[in-house]
């Protein structure tokens, strides 16, 4: 049987999405072992006659202008039919702590630039924005008030930017707020900011309840 990739997705993004990834090509290692994983072993079972092809991009540390000044290398060289972006976590958490690499608040611009360019250079390339997270644990529970406020003002412009880019927006924070209800916020967030492996499992489902029930269905 001839192999044919039917589709191309590209996760990128900062330590969330990066997993603990290998930076070879070892399948067993190279999606990492987070939501990205989970998405991708979903949904390669359900399409296996299709093939589909997920890369991962993400690099722990990185925001949005680290995104934006790989965006050639990372991105555009791999011709993805479709990108899912997580980041904002690390610009609020620079600002928070005062350092150097966060005195000026550029998740927006470079946010916009990065969607900008993938527009003008894959205009048919679907485009699927996460919306960042947090939980009231450990790092977050000092300056727990301005990291709600930094977050959801992250939060706001990324609905915004989806609604304008006509991306898919994938909603997180009321999901990680109701699993509350069954588990302390260490459970799904240990340091209230990256996921347990109950974490990454509910960011899956979610993104896949989301995303297979959009116009950019992956099938």
């Amino acid at each position: 049987m001839t192999s044919t990739h039917s589709s191309v997705i590209l996760f990128q993004g900062d330590s969330i999405t990066d997993g603990g990834r290998s930076r070879n090509d070892d399948p067993n290692h190279f999606l990492g072992h987070g939501y990205a994983y989970l998405v991708a072993s979903r949904l390669s079972v359900d399409l296996a006659a299709r093939q589909p092809l997920f890369y991962n991009r993400g690099i722990s540390g990185d925001r949005a202008s680290d995104l934006y000044a790989r965006w050639n290398e990372d991105t555009f060289s791999l011709k993805p039919d479709l990108i899912s972006i997580l980041i904002g976590v690390n610009d609020a958490w620079r600002s928070m702590n005062g350092e150097a690499r966060g005195f000026t608040d550029r998740l927006g611009r470079a946010y916009r630039h990065l969607l900008e360019e993938t527009r003008e250079v894959m205009p048919n390339t679907g485009l699927v924005l996460m919306e960042p997270f947090i939980l009231q644990t450990g790092a977050t529970v000092e300056n727990w008030d301005r990291w709600q406020e930094r977050i959801g003002e992250y939060q706001h412009l990324v609905r915004e930017l989806a609604h304008e880019f006509d991306a898919v927006f994938v909603p997180l924070q009321q999901q990680f707020n109701d699993a509350l209800q069954q588990a302390e916020a260490a459970y799904w967030l240990w340091d209230g900011v990256h996921p347990t492996a109950a974490g990454h499992e509910l960011i899956a489902r979610q993104w896949l309840d989301v995303v297979q029930n959009s116009p950019l269905k992956i099938q």
